[in-house]
């Protein structure tokens, strides 16, 4: 692997498994495992939805840009937070760092994994259902993605895990 390759990034709607996926091919690779929403926590000192409620959804989305794009690490796999897409600086630093990868599941599959948006941190606009978001961020995850690990048929984290390998050593 390139140095490029030094960093694997995770991207992808909320319930797809970056943070599942990530520790376990973390401890395959012997890679470090950064979890971004659990930074931005531990740096804000409030838990995402407290984020949220307190600067509202573009304030959250700067404040999730800013320490993003400031993230460093070498030999990391790195779970983002789904909103990660919408800033543009930290898309480009993780470009610069790693390769990024995103997980696509559909949509039934995420509604069916997800529980209580709200307490999750789901960064959501007003009145915006659950569809609307996975429609606005599909293309936004497309567009950064430099692999697609389709999860269409895994039965388990594992087969996402080999799915990913098979396509980042080709």
């Amino acid at each position: 692997m390139s140095d490029k390759l030094s960093n694997i990034i995770l991207i992808g709607m909320p319930g797809v498994g970056k943070s599942s996926v990530g520790v376990i091919l973390a401890k395959i690779l012997g890679y470090r495992f950064l979890d971004c929403d659990l930074v931005i926590q531990e740096k804000e000192g409030k838990l995402l939805h407290e984020i949220i409620s307190s600067e509202g959804l573009d304030g959250f989305i700067k404040v999730e840009n800013k320490i993003n794009a400031s993230i460093n690490c070498e030999k990391c796999i790195v779970a983002t937070g789904g909103s990660a897409i919408y800033g543009e600086d930290a898309m480009a630093h993780f470009k610069e760092i790693g390769t990024i990868v995103y997980l696509k599941s559909d949509y039934e599959t995420i509604a069916e994994r997800l529980g209580d948006l709200a307490a999750r941190g789901v960064a959501m606009k007003e009145g915006q259902t659950l569809k609307d978001l996975y429609e606005e961020r599909v293309p936004l995850y497309e567009k950064y993605a430099d692999v697609i690990v389709d999860e269409s048929g895994c039965r388990s984290v594992r087969e996402t895990i080999l799915k990913l390998l098979e396509k980042i050593k080709k």
